[in-house]
């Protein structure tokens, strides 16, 4: 592999015009597919072979008038007066005939009639219904409905707009550039070259540029959820950023050990490169691997963000030689660029990971000890984590989501938020009648149950559409226990298909899938990245090390993003408003997302060990020297990764605010806690006994020359190796 990698990486360093001309052609062709063929994204997710989906489809094909996405109007009269007044009854009505004639909209039901008052009798809800899902309703319609009611505001009524169409794509705007504005200064920190920092951010830029045109040319003819390009950003800029520099760091080491440029971006391809191709797989393995939990956003979102990753990679191994074949001897510092005794000084120089490495290895089982019984305790939080779906109340202050939600939870209560839909359906009137009828009597006394709203029918009245009110809120443990409580209650009753959805239903929908999913998942994954590594290290211990120490990153994670997100603790520094549950597939995707990344480190560093290695170095020195010339680059690397990650934080949207904030932390722990303290200190208590092999495993498992002997040995007997065709 380091061989056939040298070879392209000088083949890209001499082509070095025809190669950028190349990407800058497939960049202009993939931008011009997005422009024409972009499709919406959508924010509903579907989930075949749950009871909530059942709901969902059976409203749309028996009772489409009533399948699309609704909406809640909320009115309060001013205070001390009521909307009995006629003044305000008539701004009411007013507005519920405005509402029914807005574009998209079925029809709007009149409050009065429908008896949506508060026991007050100061607040009302107009519920709105369209014709098309929320991902069906354009931005134009929903921009009417949220500007509907200026007549009923001028009678002095206060207006609010909610319900699931206002599910608003997450915007990606300029403060998450803050991230990217960090990794650059970490870059030039880094380097001590503006060139070396620009030409990697540049490569980075490109190639998440082009992977983000492809996935919005491909928009056109697969559904994407609102935050698959969300997750592919964030994804293909990190990893983009951390395989160019890390490919550019050994270039420059080569450089100052006194090759020529030529020669150096080859090695650079040849031997990191193939840590950069490794470390890629393994996170397109995990990121892939989602789609076995068989829900199609989930699935969207995994290969979306995966060929954002493969972009990423084929980016680093053919674009960045040749962008270092322009730039020459400027990634170097101003210093090394001409004198070959500063280059050989500086080659020689030890930095602060020589030192790290030495205390850790000296200290190792303290190091180990402490390390696994400090992650072990901030993973415990993780133990009482809750999963639900996004609820309006939590959406961030001042949007109109929010305010609408707080309107509801104030006049009506919080249940009214959360509102969960009964399907009955059956093949005859008759029999659907029957059951609607005893629908009241089985639910009467249920705890947590507010009332059972009169049912409506469809045409041919074989289908009824029942409100069942709960008396908590969305994602309220006691409303969790009503949808169970309530499906077993009417379990086939009268002998009709009963099902349940809503937003509390299908958030355990999501949950319990994923549940039974994730040990496929994790055996799927980590099984294969162990083989994977296993093939790369020629060794059972340093893949299953490995595999161990992402344990204590994922616990960690979990436990503080538990602390933060769901139990409020220091909340506000991150601008959280409501805390509340996590969203259901953030465990799974951060577990994908996590082991992937993680993996990118290990590689990282465990290879340089093992290069030392097999090129005779002992095993503790072996240790030491890999973490010396690793330490700096991962650190870089580690720290604009938590810097991109970090700066989507800054998104209101709290499935990317959690999202972000999750990464970014256990990016940290994994790379500077696992990788850089307790893995150096593991190698270094196993010795010798790390790089342990079967002999008949070795002989079965090919050899990928990850480290490079062959292409060493290949360079280091040019008289008798065949001429490198490029």
């Amino acid at each position: 592999m380091a061989t056939l990698l040298y070879r392209l990486g000088r083949a890209s360093f001499r082509r070095r015009r025809m190669v950028v001309v190349l990407w800058l052609v497939l960049l202009a062709a993939v931008g011009g597919a997005a422009l024409a063929f972009k499709g919406s994204t959508s924010s509903d997710f579907t989930m075949p072979g749950t009871e909530s989906q059942r709901a969902i489809d059976a409203l749309k094909h028996e009772f489409p008038e009533a399948s699309g996405a609704t909406g809640v109007i909320v009115v309060r009269a001013p205070e001390g007066k009521a909307l009995a007044d006629p003044a305000l009854t008539a701004a009411v009505q007013g507005l519920v005939k405005e509402a029914s004639a807005l574009p998209g909209v079925v029809g709007a039901v009149d409050p009065f009639a429908a008896r949506a008052l508060s026991p007050d009798g100061r607040y009302a809800l107009v519920q709105v219904q369209f014709a098309e899902r929320s991902d069906g309703v354009t931005a134009d319609q929903r921009s009417a409905y949220e500007q509907s009611g200026a007549t009923a505001r001028a009678a002095g009524l206060r207006v609010e707009h909610g319900g699931e169409v206002m599910n608003a794509e997450p915007e990606v705007g300029g403060t998450e550039g803050i991230g990217v504005v960090i990794a650059l200064v970490v870059l030039v920190v880094t380097f001590g070259s503006l060139v070396a920092a620009g030409m990697t951010m540049l490569n980075a830029l490109i190639g998440v540029a082009a992977g983000m045109a492809g996935l919005f040319a491909l928009s056109s003819v697969i559904s994407l959820t609102s935050t698959a390009p969300v997750l592919a950003l964030m994804l293909g800029l990190a990893v983009g950023i951390d395989y160019s520099l890390f490919i550019t760091s050994r270039h420059r080491q080569h450089l100052t050990e006194g090759e020529e440029p030529e020669e150096a971006a080859a090695r650079a391809v040849g031997t990191a490169g193939s840590a950069v191709l490794f470390a890629g797989i393994t996170v397109i393995i995990a990121l892939a691997g989602l789609s076995v939990v068989n829900i199609p956003f989930l699935t969207v979102m995994g290969l979306a963000a995966a060929g954002t990753v493969a972009v990423a990679v084929l980016v680093a191994l053919t674009l960045l030689p040749a962008l270092l074949g322009f730039a020459g001897a400027k990634v170097l510092p101003r210093k090394l660029r001409d004198g070959s005794a500063d280059r050989a000084a500086a080659a020689a120089k030890e930095g602060f990971g020589f030192r790290w490495a030495r205390i850790v290895t000296r200290l190792r089982v303290p190091v180990i000890i402490v390390g696994i019984l400090g992650l072990g305790a901030l993973a415990l939080p993780a133990a009482g984590m809750r999963l639900a779906l996004q609820d309006p109340s939590a959406s961030a202050e001042g949007t109109p989501a929010r305010e609408a939600a707080d309107l509801i939870s104030t006049g009506f209560g919080p249940g009214f938020n959360g509102r969960l839909a009964m399907v009955v359906s059956s093949a005859s009137a008759e029999k659907t009648a029957a059951a609607v009828q005893l629908v009241a009597p089985a639910l009467q006394g249920t705890p947590d149950l507010v009332a059972v709203t009169p049912p409506n029918l469809s045409r041919d009245k074989r289908t009824a559409l029942l409100a069942i009110i709960p008396k908590d809120g969305p994602t309220a443990e006691s409303t969790e226990a009503l949808v169970q409580e309530v499906r077993k209650r009417t379990h086939g009753i009268g002998g009709a298909d009963v099902s349940l959805t809503g937003q509390t239903a299908v958030g355990i929908d999501v949950s319990e899938k994923l549940s039974d999913a994730m040990p496929i998942y994790l055996v799927l994954v980590v099984g294969l990245s162990v083989l994977l590594l296993m093939l790369v290290f020629r060794s059972i211990l340093v893949p299953l090390k490995a595999a161990l120490g992402f344990l204590l990153t994922v616990g960690a994670t979990f436990g503080i993003t538990v602390l933060i997100f769901q139990e409020g603790h220091l909340a506000g520094l991150l601008g959280v408003d409501t805390p509340g549950p996590l969203i259901s597939f953030l465990p799974i995707l951060l577990i994908g997302i996590l082991f992937g990344l993680a993996m990118d480190y290990e590689v990282f560093l465990v290879s340089r060990m093992r290069e030392d290695y097999v090129h005779g170095a002992g095993a503790q020195e072996a240790t030491v020297s890999g973490m010396g010339h690793g330490a700096r680059v991962v650190t870089a690397a580690a720290l604009i990764m938590i810097s991109v990650f970090a700066g989507f934080t800054l998104i209101d949207d709290p499935i990317i605010k959690s999202m972000g904030f999750a990464l970014a932390l256990g990016v940290a722990i994994d790379a500077f806690v696992v990788r850089m303290t307790i893995v150096p200190a593991v190698v270094s208590l196993l010795g010798r006994s790390a790089w342990w092999l079967p002999r008949w495993l070795d002989r079965a498992l090919p050899n990928v020359d990850i480290e490079g002997e062959k292409l060493r040995a290949e360079l280091a007997a040019p008289e008798d190796r065949e001429p490198v065709t490029v």
